[in-house]
């Protein structure tokens, strides 16, 4: 399972999974808004990655450039750019 240090952001860590058909699974954010965090994880269960990437990337977080969110968005990409890489 995947590992994500976040970047400007209250949760230190997401943790998801990409099936062989590029959906998500088991998104987990470590830290953070528990309420909001809990909220993106259902919303995103079973999603494509490359369309979560493509709804998620660029949203702030306040006045924070980053957000729970977009720091999915990152974990996808670049998790979706190492398969590509294998």
């Amino acid at each position: 399972m995947p590992s994500f240090k976040t970047k400007g952001v209250c949760a230190t860590q997401i943790d998801f999974e990409i099936d062989d058909e590029g959906r998500v699974h088991g998104i987990g954010f470590v830290g953070g808004c528990p309420g909001n965090a809990a909220g993106v994880a259902r919303l995103a269960e079973g999603r494509p990655a490359s369309e979560l990437v493509e709804m998620l990337e660029g949203l702030p977080c306040g006045r924070r450039p980053s957000s729970c969110p977009d720091q999915l968005a990152c974990a996808l990409r670049e998790e979706m750019g190492r398969r590509e890489r294998l």
